[in-house]
């Protein structure tokens, strides 16, 4: 199985507008709610490839039932741990040409609150093949909190993916997870000056056994103990870019399930991550660009 954390759940609601009046009145024509969080896109594209997954996390109030509700009827297992504080909402207002996000920054998590999800996350890996910790942490959430959790998976041979940004992704290398994912601008921010390869170089002599850069069209730069890998791509898919990376992040949880070799791991990651684009809403796939640029990924 493969547990998805997501620490800062939210309720995602997009409007769809023809245009936006910033001074004036609006009228949606299509309101879309469900649950979201980089976690939980990871997880709903692994279940669209058929694996067993569960989703955990904080959630409290009524955004956060509405978040499980959610959950359930999309039939995404879930163990979600209870606190106080009301779940976030993010709004993404959707026009003909442009969208704007308005994200919540999250309810604010107690110390026993923590204290009692890091039992809960425990319990959970002794179920666990691997471990996505992904997306932004809510207030109360110390910045090293990534690397607590995928030092605990490390200590029962569970491997972890961490996908974060900023101060937790520069902690993260010392809970020795096995892939780190940052994008290339949250690598040149954990550490700036120097190519992205020396970057990934860095993170991974910190302590993470390997370091994945997505560069958009650009396709993937890894950093491995095996050596250092570059996914080409074979032409740029227009579309969405929401959502891409956690498709990318899915494809690299199904290597590290199965052991795959890099080179296979890297080019399912790269087509996942291409074949979200295509789609307009986190955490899909387009299954007819995903089998066609598959194979046309050029691994050195």
């Amino acid at each position: 199985m493969i547990i998805t954390v997501t620490l800062n759940l939210a309720l995602d609601v997009t409007y769809q507008v023809p245009a936006v009046d910033w001074d004036g009145v609006n009228r949606v024509s299509a309101v879309h709610r469900r649950a979201g969080g980089k976690g939980v896109n990871v997880a709903r594209v692994l279940a669209a490839l058929g694996r067993d997954v569960l989703v955990t996390g904080l959630a409290g109030g009524p955004t956060g039932r509405a978040i499980e509700a959610d959950l359930k009827s999309a039939r995404l297992p879930a163990a979600l741990y209870d606190i106080t504080g009301d779940s976030r909402t993010t709004l993404a207002v959707s026009g003909a040409d442009s969208t704007a996000l308005f994200n919540e920054p999250g309810p604010e998590v107690t110390a026993a609150e923590l204290t009692g999800f890091i039992r809960h996350f425990e319990a959970l890996l002794t179920s666990a093949d691997v471990v996505v910790l992904s997306g932004s942490l809510p207030r109360g959430v110390p910045s090293d909190t990534y690397a607590t959790l995928a030092a605990l998976a490390t200590e029962r041979g569970v491997p972890s993916i961490v996908d974060a940004d900023g101060d937790p992704l520069r902690h993260a290398p010392h809970g020795r997870p096995s892939i780190l994912k940052p994008n290339a601008e949250e690598l040149a921010r954990a550490v700036p000056g120097g190519t992205p390869a020396e970057g990934a170089q860095a993170l991974r002599g910190q302590g993470a056994g390997a370091v994945v850069v997505s560069m958009g069209a650009d396709g993937l730069l890894a950093v491995t103990g095996e050596g250092t890998y570059a996914a080409r791509m074979p032409y740029t898919v227009r579309g969405n870019p929401t959502g891409a990376g956690d498709s990318l992040v899915a494809g690299l949880a199904l290597g590290l399930v199965e052991s795959a070799p890099w080179p296979d791991r890297l080019r399912r990651a790269a087509a996942l991550g291409a074949a979200a684009v295509a789609t307009p809403v986190a955490g899909e796939f387009d299954p007819d660009v995903y089998a066609d640029i598959h194979p046309q990924i050029i691994i050195t």
